[in-house]
């Protein structure tokens, strides 16, 4: 599992929560301003949300615009919801960085030539009983 530092609001709960294989929804905003969500697996090292994609998609071009994001996981009744700005790092070496992290919480992912990050820098943590 990933070792990193508690973002403000996680206690040691939400770390083992959020190290734990589930997936989540990341919630971000379209250009008309509607709400997009989609399923995603997603690692948090350092108070930092990285979700590995393809270029292109609707998420990573909401996350070039910028604006606020969510990603929230639920397991029965402990939910967690980590809000922030995204942004996409098409950087090769934090893309690698992110693929490492993701296979040790999920699984290798396949080889994607068109891979890129969104990274989510933690500013509030929401969370069931227990999490904060």
């Amino acid at each position: 599992m990933p070792e990193f530092t508690n973002p403000p609001g996680l206690n040691d709960a939400a770390v083992t929560f959020v190290t734990d294989r589930h997936l989540a929804i990341l919630s971000t905003h379209t250009k008309t301003g509607d709400i997009h969500s989609v399923p995603v697996g997603f690692t948090l090292e350092d108070g930092v949300v990285r979700i590995i994609t393809s270029d292109g998609t609707q998420k990573v071009r909401n996350a070039d615009r910028g604006g606020q994001a969510t990603v929230a996981q639920v397991d029965g009744p402990r939910w967690i919801t980590l809000i922030g700005t995204p942004s996409v790092n098409r950087d090769p070496d934090a893309v690698a960085h992110a693929v490492d992290l993701y296979s040790r919480r999920y699984r290798q992912p396949g080889v994607n030539p068109n891979r890129v990050v969104i990274e989510l820098v933690v500013e509030r943590v929401m969370g069931s009983s227990g999490m904060k």
